[in-house]
């Protein structure tokens, strides 16, 4: 298949949508196909508008798939004449998100015209698809891939178990870009309510994105004598060497499409502690593999952090749980593979098996 996959900036920007993005990218490329990218730039909502006014979509192609962010600036270009299927690949609908809700109500009547203008659809999670459904009904074709959490690697239940009945500190890890929708601050303030020394933490994730937030986190804990390290952007081994040595993940997020980092996390038996929110739940069994909070709900995580800092055994019940839950969701490759399929479906072309 010739597939041109529409997105905005570059592939490689972190994140979980375009790490999701990359794998699917270099899983159709290992099968033979040939995938081209074309890339939006950047810039304000409003400006992603503007791009309506010059981007056409291009021709000579089997497919198109367009990363359903860059839906603002595509909605001429689909509703023109086209012969090929366009598929929108959704991670997260924009008008999801947290913020007033007069600007969603914007964003929600532009994100139908996107939708409603494709052939088909890529989801990450059920909830995304539930998502989508409540706002163009479920008539058109889709494949339902959830990412893999097999990208770093996993560990033994052997290992597991060791790292969890050790002593000192609960080792908490935050793994996620410094922003507001992800929850940093929630965690710092159920920090502030536990015994100093209970927990340490370190942060692995971009402090560019929000820097006036992200400067003010770092105010905050050096105000408040906490113990916690930023690493910034991490990835490969320094991430790997990061996830062997936590005991737990922590990300209470506001709200998530899908949550790669809780599965990666998984991979090495950390239990994840997150909210209620999107697609959380379709992860996190609460008691059995990690726990959720109401979004915002310090007291609540305040409380399981203490719980678990005491009660070693408990701690070591959930890792070994979230080892085996790992270990029972689809690899990238079989994710992959999925949406190959989907796309040969489109094309109305046989399909054959993986080699």
């Amino acid at each position: 298949m010739k597939i041109v996959l529409v997105i905005y900036g570059s592939l490689g920007i972190i994140s979980g949508g375009y790490l999701y993005d990359r794998k699917l990218v270099a899983h159709l490329r290992s099968r033979g196909d040939q995938v081209d990218i074309i890339s939006l730039p950047t810039g304000t909502y409003f400006s992603h508008l503007l791009n309506n006014i010059s981007f056409r979509l291009p021709s000579h192609l089997d497919i198109l798939i367009e990363d359903e962010l860059v839906h603002p600036s595509v909605l001429v270009a689909n509703h023109l004449r086209h012969n090929v299927p366009i598929i929108s690949l959704v991670h997260n609908l924009h008008s999801s998100e947290r913020r007033a809700a007069w600007q969603n109500w914007s964003y929600r009547a532009i994100e139908k015209q996107h939708l409603a203008s494709v052939d088909g659809y890529i989801f990450n999670s059920e909830a995304t698809r539930s998502s989508v459904t409540s706002l163009v009904g479920d008539g058109k074709p889709c494949v339902l891939a959830p990412p893999g959490g097999d990208r770093l690697g996993t560990i033994t239940a052997d290992a597991v178990r060791r790292r969890a009945s050790r002593s000192g500190p609960l080792r908490l890890l935050f793994l996620a870009n410094v922003t507001p929708l992800k929850g940093l601050h929630v965690l710092l303030d159920a920090l502030r309510r536990l015994p100093r020394g209970m927990c340490a933490l370190e942060v692995a994730g971009s402090l560019a994105v929000d820097r006036p937030y992200a400067q003010r986190m770092q105010s905050d804990i050096a105000a408040s004598g906490l113990d916690v390290t930023f690493h910034g952007v991490l990835d490969d081994q320094p991430l790997i060497a990061l996830l062997l040595r936590s005991d737990v993940l922590v990300v209470p997020s506001f709200w998530e499409g899908f949550g790669i980092a809780y599965l990666e996390g998984m991979a090495f038996g950390l239990p994840a502690i997150g909210t209620t929110a999107g697609a959380i739940p379709q992860m996190i069994t609460h008691g059995l593999n990690g726990y959720m909070i109401e979004p915002g709900d310090s007291d609540s995580l305040a409380a399981l952090l203490q719980s678990l800092a005491s009660d070693r055994h408990q701690l070591q019940r959930l890792s070994a749980n979230a080892l085996r839950y790992f270990q029972s969701c689809p690899t990238w490759a079989q994710s992959g593979e999925l949406v190959r399929q989907f796309l040969l479906q489109r094309l109305n072309r046989p399909t054959a098996p993986q080699a």
